[in-house]
This record gives structure tokens, C-alpha cells and sequence, in this order.
């Protein structure tokens, strides 16, 4: 440690209280900057894997952010509906794997209604090709019976074995309900972080029975019971999209294109990524709006320690002096409090970075079951170092501010102080 650097030290621990208060000031501004970098990047993260090891999202013709809206997010709806036929022929079709069918419309007490088949269990991935897992319960089997989402289950307090009565449209209202027939909870699905969490899921052949006698859009008062209903085999006749697992990604661009120009229907087909890609894009703005947050933070965090270095400048003035009479330049002066801005922006820093993952290990699981971020404990990224390298550059330039100042003033007091 060279002289100037020990001296630096010796003289920011003997005004202990100031250097506190700009060490926290940076550390909190150092904080918010690299938290705010951790989540935007484990939020894009987490949004890319909202669905991973699906090839093709096939639904009526629309644009892809529309259809990955509905199908995915549960947003919005459908600009048309798929013929049942056309789901066959497209999942028997020999580059096909698998197919999982999605049939939206319904609703309970906010949350959306989902009608699949046991595909979607066995097939259906998120982040990094995660299955879906229960945390209580099992898949459905008999008609009127439900699997829920995480988010659903704790929001309305469902156990296995509740009941919940469906609503027709999105609208959950006392004259749309199938209140005759009543759905029971078997499953409870594991959190994923994705609308999964927040979708009811049933049968497709459920969501026909439920609106036998709502062929008008309103029930008509001749609904049967759900005794009467148990028996019959019901065949979807239209659906609202499909997932497509291919056997190689080779034939992805192939189908697509065959699907694109479908003659019996217009469909549409899109990649999950790149419609995930282009949604991310649309929505960069509120991106963009919190790291400029964070850095008018960082700013001011840095103008509160240059506030502080000059008004304790008035105060130092005699230590100034004695350090001229014991052979000091004026230069050693000026370098003397550019390195007490660097030390206290670098262990500013230090502390800084320190926290950033106290908090993160505290508020990870948190953040996880609220928003779905998952929030990795991960060394700092080179972006991140950057960042880091840009806040101490900062400081350190901050500090020529007292350093000339005080520079001036020892060519002008010499070694007798002159108020």
C-alpha cells in the first residue's frame, strides 16, 4: 500500500460517521442498479422459458403475438376456432411426435379454463424442459374433474377434493355459470412461474359436455344432469390451438409452411421462441425505463458523497495545512482526495455487492412463488463487472471536484490556514 493510499485510508476512518453515510449511499445506489440488471435478466430469462420443447403453435389465422398471447398466456382470445379434423390430420401427421390440443373460453373466478388431454401432462415444458409435477393429487380422468394450477389453489384455498363450478366466457357472473355441473379438484400442479400456475385444466370432452343446451351462447334451460351426461362419449368438434412436438427440428420450417398454407382452413403456425422474441421486444420500453431508474439512483447516490467530500472540505482545511508543513505538495493533496473517493466508492462497491445477495437469498424463494422469477444466486456476469467498473470510475472522477478545489486552496494557504 503506497503512502499516499495509507494516508487516504487513515484519514476516511477518522471521520468515521462521513464515511459511513457515502459508503452507504453508494452501496445502496450499487444495489438497486445491479438488482434491478438481476431481475430484468432473470425476467427475460424466465419469459423466454415460459414454454420450451415445443416446435409449432398452430391456432386460427392470426398474427403470432396474438396466437402466443391466447394460447400460452391465456390473454385475449381466439380470432377463430381449429376443426377437430384438422387437429387429427396434423397430429397423425408423420413428422408429428406429439400433439397436445387447447380448448379456451370458460372461466372461474377469474382465472382461465383450460380443456387438453393427457398429452399436456406427458408432454407440455417450461424452462429448461421442466415437466410439469403435482404437488398433491393426480391427472384427470372422470369427466367432471379438474386439475388446478399453483397460483389457483392458493389464491381460492382449494384442496383435493373441492368443488368449483365453471363459468361461460370469461366473465364470471351468476347467469353464466354451469352451476348444475360442478367440477372437483384431483390434482394440484407444482409452481412453475408461468400461466400454468394461474389455468384451470379439465377434459376436452368436459367442455363439451358443460355446454350441451348453451348451443345459443346462453343456457336455454334444458341442460342435462350430470348423471345423464356421464355416459356419452363426447368428440370435440373444434378446439382453440395445438402444441406440436416434432420428431426433428429439421422439419420444422417444412410444416410450418404446409400448415401456413392450409387449403381446408386458414391456420397460422408460429415458433414459440420467436414470437417470444418479438412480445419481449414490444414490451423493452418498461425495460429500458428501469435501468435509467437505477442509474439516475446510482447518480444521485455519487452526488450525495461529492456533497459530502466538499462540505467537509471547509472543515479539513487545517489538515491540509499541517500535512504542507510536514512536506506535502499540493499535488499530494490533490491525489489524497481523489483516492478517498475511489476507496469510498470501491468499498461502497464491496458492500454493495454484499447485500445485492443477502437480499437475493432472502427474497429468491419470495419472488419465485409471487412473480415466477427465478432469481439465481450466480457469480456476477461481465456485464455486471461493467457496470461495477463503470460506478467506480464515476466515483473516482467525482472526486477530482474537492481534489481541485482543495488543491487551490493549499496553493493558497501554504501552511497557515487563511479564512
Amino acid at each position: 500500500m503506497t503512502p499516499t493510499l495509507t494516508l487516504a485510508w487513515k484519514s476516511v476512518r477518522n471521520r468515521k460517521v462521513t464515511a459511513i453515510l457515502s459508503i452507504l449511499t453508494v452501496a445502496i445506489s450499487v444495489i438497486l442498479l445491479l438488482g434491478v440488471e438481476r431481475i430484468r435478466t432473470e425476467a427475460k430469462s424466465s419469459f423466454a422459458n415460459t414454454i420450451s420443447g415445443t416446435d409449432l403453435i398452430v391456432g386460427g389465422r392470426s398474427g403470432q403475438v396474438n396466437l402466443l398471447l391466447y394460447s400460452i398466456f391465456r390473454i385475449g382470445n381466439a380470432t377463430n376456432n381449429i376443426d377437430w379434423k384438422s387437429y387429427l390430420e396434423f397430429s397423425q401427421h408423420p413428422a408429428v411426435d406429439w400433439a397436445i390440443p387447447i380448448s379456451l373460453g370458460d372461466s372461474h373466478q377469474g382465472f382461465r379454463v383450460m380443456g387438453t388431454n393427457h398429452q399436456y401432462f406427458a408432454h407440455y415444458r417450461y424452462g429448461k424442459k421442466q415437466n410439469l409435477a403435482f404437488t398433491q393429487g393426480r391427472e384427470f380422468n372422470g369427466l367432471f374433474e379438474a386439475v388446478i394450477g399453483a397460483e389457483v389453489a392458493r389464491t381460492l384455498n382449494y384442496q383435493i377434493g373441492s368443488d368449483m363450478v365453471i363459468a361461460h366466457g370469461i366473465s364470471d357472473v351468476s347467469f353464466s355459470r354451469h352451476d348444475t355441473l360442478p367440477f372437483k379438484v384431483v390434482g394440484i400442479l407444482a409452481p412453475t412461474g408461468t400461466p400454468v400456475d394461474k389455468t384451470v385444466h379439465v377434459s376436452l370432452q368436459a367442455i363439451e359436455a358443460i355446454h350441451v343446451g348453451w348451443e345459443s351462447g346462453a343456457n336455454l334451460g334444458n341442460t342435462p344432469s350430470a348423471e345423464q351426461l356421464a355416459n356419452i362419449d363426447f368428440q370435440p368438434q373444434q378446439i382453440t390451438a395445438m402444441m406440436l412436438g416434432l420428431k426433428s427440428k429439421i422439419q420444422t420450417f417444412a410444416l410450418q409452411r404446409q400448415i401456413n398454407t392450409y387449403n381446408k382452413e386458414p391456420l397460422s403456425a408460429i415458433l414459440p421462441g420467436v414470437a417470444l422474441h418479438e412480445l419481449w421486444t414490444m414490451m423493452s420500453v418498461a425495460e429500458q425505463a428501469l435501468m435509467a431508474v437505477s442509474v439516475f439512483v446510482v447518480v444521485a447516490g455519487l452526488l450525495g458523497m461529492l456533497s459530502s467530500l466538499l462540505t467537509s472540505l471547509q472543515e479539513r482545511r487545517r489538515e491540509m495545512a499541517i500535512l504542507r508543513a510536514m512536506g506535502a505538495r499540493p499535488r499530494h493533496v490533490f491525489s489524497l482526495l481523489i483516492l478517498e473517493a475511489s476507496v469510498l466508492t470501491f468499498v461502497g462497491l464491496i458492500v454493495g455487492t454484499i447485500g445485492l445477495y443477502a437480499m437475493l437469498a432472502l427474497a429468491a424463494p419470495l419472488i419465485q412463488q409471487t412473480y415466477g422469477i427465478n432469481l439465481s444466486l450466480s457469480g456476477l456476469s461481465y456485464y455486471e463487472f461493467l457496470l461495477l467498473a463503470a460506478v467506480q470510475l464515476a466515483g473516482t472522477t467525482i472526486g477530482f471536484i474537492p481534489a481541485l478545489r482543495a488543491y487551490r486552496q493549499s496553493l493558497n494557504d501554504g501552511m497557515t490556514i487563511r479564512v
